[in-house]
């Protein structure tokens, strides 16, 4: 219950207000955007406020069901970022150094349990405007789900707001371009193609630019 309270104090105390009144989101096709579980989202990525971008496009009534999906190396690095990535951010901590028998088993309970995820299956930060190489997690995690539905999304704006040195997000619009529903394909080269493809496509019609990657 406290952080359930917690969550939602910093939520309306903090995300809505930089992201929204500080920052400024333009958002297309809301419509796709997933409004119950199970679901997963996924994103390009090129800032840590890409997280928060895409959290604050959930009410409040379903903060508490969406787990953004973060390398456990990084968030549960000391004691004070686990409390507050696993208590406020909510995040799904998974290991990028393998060892484990099932990395992706507290990501299927989630859905198991109607929950909506956040991913980014580039793996890690990429460079501003570029889409690196995907990861074939989500694949591994959709064939273990089928029916649940992928949407994907275009983030623009982050990587300049919180670049590397700056400390306060600069005052600069996000804009967000949600894409058609994905489903599950057991060929795994398909799949991914289609993946990179919804995602540059996402790219084009965010920026009026050729895609590249």
């Amino acid at each position: 219950m406290m952080s359930s309270f917690l969550r939602t104090l910093f939520t309306l105390c903090i995300v809505w207000p930089v992201i929204w009144l500080w920052l400024g989101l333009r958002v297309r096709h809301r419509e796709r955007l997933p409004t119950r579980g199970p679901a997963i989202v996924v994103a390009n990525h090129n800032s840590h406020m890409d997280v928060f971008a895409l959290l604050s496009l959930f009410p409040l009534r379903r903060q508490a069901s969406v787990h953004p999906v973060a390398a456990a190396d990084y968030f549960l690095r000391n004691k004070a970022m686990a409390w507050f990535a696993l208590n406020i951010l909510n995040i799904i901590p998974i290991s990028r150094k393998g060892g484990e028998a099932n990395p992706l088993a507290q990501c299927e309970q989630a859905l198991r349990e109607g929950k909506i995820l956040i991913l980014f299956p580039e793996g890690t930060r990429g460079e501003p405007g570029k889409l690196s190489p995907l990861k074939s997690g989500l694949w591994h995690l959709s064939q273990r789900a089928p029916e649940v539905p992928i949407t994907p999304v275009w983030l623009r704006g982050t990587e300049h707001i919180m670049a590397k040195g700056n400390r306060i997000p600069l005052p600069l619009f996000i804009d967000v371009n949600i894409g058609e529903t994905l489903r599950f394909q057991s060929d795994k080269r398909v799949f991914m193609d289609d993946l990179k493809q919804q995602l540059l496509q996402l790219q084009q019609q965010t920026t009026g630019k050729p895609p590249h990657d």
